[in-house]
C-alpha cells in the first residue's frame, strides 16, 4: 500500500542496472539501541492526531500516553534483560528501534515502512529495491485498527508482527495475515467472557456501543452473536468514533437516556468513548451499569476525572496481571536524552516536572531538567504496576522473538554452547524467524509456558481475564480494582470467581443493578413472547391444569404424568387422589350397615317362617320358594358388599357376576311364586288338573333354568372379557378413580338385560292375577314389590350415568339395596306381621276367605 522505496530505470539507452531511490527521509526513531539484531517497536507515545499528515516532530504537542510509555520501556527492559543473560543468544546483542504510531492507522503503516527500510538517504546504487528488511520482526501496535494496516502492508514481505494488544478476531486469519501473531487472547474469548459476564448477573436486556473500527465492529458482532446463543437481547447498538461529528454523539447520547435498559456494554477504544462521556456529561446522563472490554477498562486519562464519575461502578475484563521481576525498579530509573533517536523521553519528563530538557537560550520559560527528578515522586499510569497485563504481553512477545532467533542460530548445539556464541547471524531472514516463531515453545520467568497456536494466538490458558471495578476513592479520583477473573475453560457455572463483596455497583448501595425488557416468569408460568419484540421481552402465561414450570423463565410448561396432576402453584406435580367407595368413610359405611340389616333382616324372617313352616301362610305359595327367596335376597344384600373397597382382579369379577346370579335367582323365585299363584286360581276350578303340570318339582326346575341361563352368560362373559379393576384417569384431571372395567360391556348388557326381562315377565303375570279372590292375595304384594324394583332399576340408569367417581358406585349399591328392600319388605313383612301380630288370621278358613 504505502512503500517507502520505489524502483525507477533511468531513461538514458545505455543504463542497464535499476536505480533505487528512497521516496522520502526515513523519521526518527522516539528510541532507538544497536545490536546484532534488531527488533522494532510500534506504540502510540502520542494519542489524537488532528492531521494524517503530520510529521513525527510536530505530534510533540499531542496527548502524552503514560500506558503506552510503560509498553516501550517494558520492551527496552526485555531486551536488556536478554542481553544480560548467557542462556539465550549468548554472543548477540539484540537492539531495538521504537516509532510512534498517536494511535493512527497511516502513522503505524509508515512507522512499519520505517522499521523495514534502510536509513540510507538518496541512490542506493546497485542494490536491489527488495534489500533485506533492517529489523527481523515488530512488536506492536496496541490497537486492532492499526496493526491490520500494518500487518496488511509487512504481509508480503514476511516481516513476522507481534502485537501485545490487538485482539481483533479477524486477525486469526492467516489467509489475510500470514504474518501476524500475538500474545493477546482473540476477541472472541473477550466478547464470550463479556456475555457471560452479563449472564452471571441476570442481565438480559442491554445496550450496546462500540467503535465503528476493526476492534469494535468485530468484537461487537462476536458480543452479539453469542448473546443470542445465551438469551440476551440487545435493545440498541450505537456506533461512535473520535472523529464524527457532534451530532452523531448527541443522538447516541439521547438514544441512551430513552433506553429502557441499565446496562451498556461498551466495545469501545478509550479515546473515542471519552468523546462520548463529554457529551453524556453535558446531558445529565448518569446512572447506567457500564460494562467494559479490555481497551479502556484500565486507561485513564487524568484530565478526564471529572467525566470517569459517568463511569462510577464499571466492570470489564481485562488481560490477567503479570510478574515481572525488576520492571517496576527499571521504570522509575529511566532518564531523558539529548541522542537523535532515543528522545522519547523527553517530552514525558518536561510535563512531569515542569522543566525543559532543551539547550538554554535565555528564552526558555521552564527551567532546565537536571536528570536527577524522581518518577517515583508522581502518580502516573507509567508507574502503575497494578494492571499490566499489557505490558507482561510485551515481555512474552519480546522473549519469544528472542527464543526463536536462538532456535533458529542453534544457539544450543553444544559447539555454540562450549564457545557462548551464536553464529551466521548475517543471513538471517524474517521468513526464517517467522517459521521458527510459529514454533516456539518457552517457559516465561513466572513459569507459564507459552507457545502460538495455528492461528498465531497464544495457547489458551485456564485463567483468560481478571475482571476490573471502577471505584471512587476519597478523594474523587477513579481507582481500578480487580474483584474476580474468568477462566473461560472450566465448564459453564465455574467460570467466573467474584468477590462479591468489593463490587461497587452504578447505582446506591449492595445491590445488584437490574435490566431486563420483562420480569423473570416465576415457576408454575412460562414465557410468551410479546409479538414484534426480541425474545426478552415476553408475558408470562400461567401453566394449564395438569401441566408445570419448575424453573424461572421456563419457555414451556410441562405436562405431569397420567397419575400425577400440578400443585395448586402449577410449579410441581404431585400424586392424584386417589378415589374409590371405601369401608372406612361415611357412605361405604352407611351403605355396608344397610347392606347387613338388609341381610341380618332376611334371615330373621327366615328364622321366623321356619319356626312357623307348619302354619297356613308359609304353607301356602309353596314354601320351599319362600325360602329360596329369602336366601337369594340374603345374597342379594351381602354382594353390594363387594362393591365396596379398593376393586381387585377377584372383586371385580365376583360383584357384577354375584350380582347378576342372585337377582336372577331372586326374580325366578318371584317369577315361580307369581305362577304358582295363577295355577292355584286355576286348580280351584271344576275338572282343572292344571297343577299337575306345575308342581313342586316343576317349580324348582324352573328356577334352575332361569338361574342356570344367567350363570351361562357369567361364563361367557368371563371367558370372553372378564371385569378387570381400572383407573379412570379422563372423568377427571383432578383424581384417579379406581374402578372396575366392564371388560365386555355387550356381556354386561346382557345380564342386565336377562334380569330386565324376568322382571318384566313376573311384573305381567303378577299384574293379571292382582284382583284373584283371596283374603291374602300374594300376587298384589308381588306386582307392588316389582313394580318397585323396575322404578329403582329404570331410574339407577340416567343417575349411574351422571354420578361421578364414587358415587357411580354408591349409586349401583342403592339400587341393589333399594330393589332388594322392596322385595323382602312387600313380599315378607305382610305375612310376618300376620304370623307374629295377628297369629288369629294365620288359618286355613281366614286365608281361604270363608270367615
Amino acid at each position: 500500500m504505502l512503500l517507502f522505496i520505489i524502483c525507477a530505470m533511468p531513461f538514458s539507452s545505455d543504463a542497464k542496472d535499476p536505480l533505487c531511490l528512497q521516496w522520502r527521509k526515513t523519521e526518527l526513531p522516539m528510541f532507538s539501541k544497536e545490536g546484532d539484531i534488531i527488533i522494532g517497536g510500534i506504540f502510540s507515545l502520542h494519542d489524537n492526531p488532528v492531521d494524517d499528515n503530520l510529521t513525527f516532530t510536530r505530534q510533540l504537542n499531542l496527548n502524552l500516553n503514560f500506558r503506552e510509555l510503560q509498553f516501550a520501556q517494558s520492551m527496552i527492559f526485555t531486551i536488556d534483560e536478554i542481553n544480560n543473560s548467557t542462556d539465550i543468544l549468548p554472543g548477540i546483542v539484540l537492539g531495538y528501534k521504537i516509532y510512534d504510531a498517536c494511535r493512527d492507522v497511516q502513522l503505524a503503516i509508515r512507522s512499519a515502512m520505517a522499521l523495514v527500510s534502510g536509513k540510507e538517504e538518496g541512490s542506493l546504487g546497485d542494490k536491489s529495491c527488495a534489500k533485506p528488511s533492517s529489523v527481523l520482526a515488530i512488536i506492536g501496535p496496541s490497537s486492532s485498527a492499526p496493526t491490520v494496516g500494518v500487518a496488511k502492508a509487512l504481509g508480503p514481505f514476511n516481516v513476522p508482527v507481534i502485537s501485545h494488544g490487538a485482539s481483533c478476531a479477524c486477525l486469526s486469519d492467516k489467509k489475510l495475515f500470514p504474518a501476524f501473531l500475538r500474545t493477546i487472547p482473540s476477541d472472541y474469548y473477550q466478547s464470550r467472557a463479556l456475555v457471560q459476564l452479563v449472564k452471571h448477573f441476570g442481565w438480559t436486556w442491554v445496550g450496546a456501543i462500540r467503535s465503528d473500527d476493526d476492534y469494535g465492529n468485530y468484537g461487537m458482532a462476536t458480543f452479539e452473536q453469542i448473546a443470542q446463543q445465551e438469551g440476551v437481547c440487545i435493545e440498541y447498538s450505537e456506533t461512535i468514533y473520535r472523529t464524527y461529528p457532534r451530532e452523531k454523539f448527541r443522538r447516541t447520547v439521547n438514544t441512551i437516556k430513552s433506553s429502557s435498559s441499565n446496562v451498556i456494554i461498551g466495545f469501545v477504544n478509550f479515546y473515542d468513548l471519552e468523546v462520548l462521556l463529554e457529551e453524556m456529561y453535558l446531558k445529565n446522563v448518569t446512572g447506567f451499569q457500564w460494562i467494559g472490554s479490555d481497551s479502556w477498562i484500565s486507561a485513564r486519562n487524568p484530565s478526564m476525572m471529572e467525566y470517569y464519575k459517568l463511569l462510577k461502578g464499571a466492570i470489564g475484563v481485562q488481560v490477567s496481571d503479570a510478574i515481572i521481576p525488576g520492571l517496576k525498579e527499571f521504570l522509575l530509573n529511566v532518564h531523558p536524552s539529548n541522542i537523535p533517536g532515543n528522545t522519547g523521553m523527553n517530552t514525558y519528563w518536561e510535563f512531569l516536572f515542569n522543566c525543559t530538557t532543551a539547550s538554554q537560550d535565555g528564552t526558555a520559560s521552564f527551567l532546565p531538567c537536571t536528570g536527577t527528578e524522581n518518577l517515583g515522586a508522581v502518580n502516573t499510569q507509567y508507574t502503575d504496576m497494578s494492571n499490566n497485563g499489557y505490558s507482561g504481553n510485551v515481555y512474552k512477545a519480546v522473549y519469544a522473538i528472542a527464543y526463536s532467533l536462538h532456535n533458529l542460530l542453534k544457539c544450543n548445539s553444544p559447539e555454540q554452547i562450549a564457545s557462548k556464541r551464536c553464529s551466521n547471524r548475517t543471513s538471517v531472514e524474517p521468513l526464517q524467524v517467522l517459521q521458527y516463531l510459529k514454533m516456539v515453545n518457552f517457559t516465561a520467568s513466572n513459569g507459564e509456558n507459552f507457545y502460538f497456536d495455528e492461528s498465531g494466538d497464544p495457547a489458551a490458558k485456564v485463567k483468560t481475564y481478571d475482571l476490573i471495578n471502577w471505584q471512587l476513592d476519597k478523594e474523587g479520583l477513579i481507582q481500578f480494582v480487580t474483584v474476580g477473573a474468568y477462566y473461560a475453560f472450566l465448564p459453564e457455572g465455574q467460570q467466573f470467581m467474584i468477590n462479591y463483596s468489593h463490587i461497587v455497583w452504578s447505582g446506591p448501595g449492595k445491590k445488584v443493578p437490574k435490566s431486563v425488557c420483562s420480569d423473570s416468569c416465576q415457576p408454575g408460568t412460562r414465557k410468551a413472547v410479546q409479538k414484534g419484540k426480541p425474545v426478552c421481552c415476553y408475558d408470562c402465561i400461567p401453566c394449564a391444569d395438569g401441566e408445570i414450570s419448575n424453573r424461572t423463565d421456563s419457555p414451556d410448561c410441562l405436562k405431569c404424568p397420567l397419575e400425577y396432576k400440578s400443585n395448586k402453584g402449577n410449579n410441581q406435580c404431585i400424586l392424584k387422589e386417589i378415589e374409590y367407595l371405601s369401608f372406612e368413610e361415611l357412605m361405604g359405611i352407611l351403605l355396608a350397615t344397610f347392606s347387613l340389616l338388609g341381610a341380618f333382616l332376611t334371615t330373621s324372617i327366615a328364622f321366623v317362617f321356619y319356626l312357623k313352616r307348619d302354619t297356613p301362610i308359609v304353607k301356602a305359595n309353596n314354601s320351599e320358594l319362600s325360602f329360596l327367596l329369602l336366601f337369594s335376597l340374603a345374597l342379594c344384600f351381602l354382594c353390594s358388599l363387594t362393591f365396596i373397597g379398593q376393586p381387585s382382579d377377584w372383586s371385580c369379577i365376583l360383584r357384577h357376576t354375584a350380582f347378576g346370579i342372585t337377582f336372577v335367582l331372586c326374580i325366578s323365585c318371584v317369577l315361580g311364586k307369581t305362577i304358582v299363584v295363577l295355577m292355584a286360581f286355576r286348580a280351584t276350578l271344576p275338572g282343572s288338573n292344571i297343577m299337575k303340570w306345575f308342581g313342586p318339582t316343576q317349580q324348582r326346575l324352573s328356577v334352575c333354568a332361569f338361574t342356570l341361563i344367567q350363570v351361562v352368560i357369567c361364563l361367557f362373559w368371563l371367558l370372553i372379557s372378564p371385569p378387570f379393576p381400572n383407573k379412570n384417569m379422563k372423568h377427571s384431571s383432578e383424581i384417579i378413580i379406581l374402578e372396575c372395567d366392564l371388560g365386555s360391556a355387550t356381556a354386561f348388557y346382557a345380564v342386565l338385560g336377562y334380569i330386565g326381562f324376568l322382571s318384566g315377565l313376573c311384573f305381567i303375570l303378577a299384574f293379571l292375577a292382582r284382583k284373584l279372590p283371596d283374603n291374602f292375595n300374594e300376587a298384589k304384594f308381588i306386582t307392588f314389590s316389582i313394580l318397585i324394583f323396575c322404578a329403582v332399576w329404570i331410574t339407577f340408569i340416567p343417575a349411574y350415568i351422571s354420578s361421578p367417581g364414587k358415587y357411580t358406585v354408591a349409586v349401583e349399591i342403592f339400587a341393589i339395596l333399594a330393589s332388594s328392600f322392596g322385595l323382602l319388605i312387600c313380599i315378607f313383612i305382610p305375612k310376618c306381621y300376620i304370623i307374629l301380630l295377628k297369629p288369629e288370621k294365620n288359618t286355613k278358613k281366614y286365608l281361604m276367605g270363608k270367615m
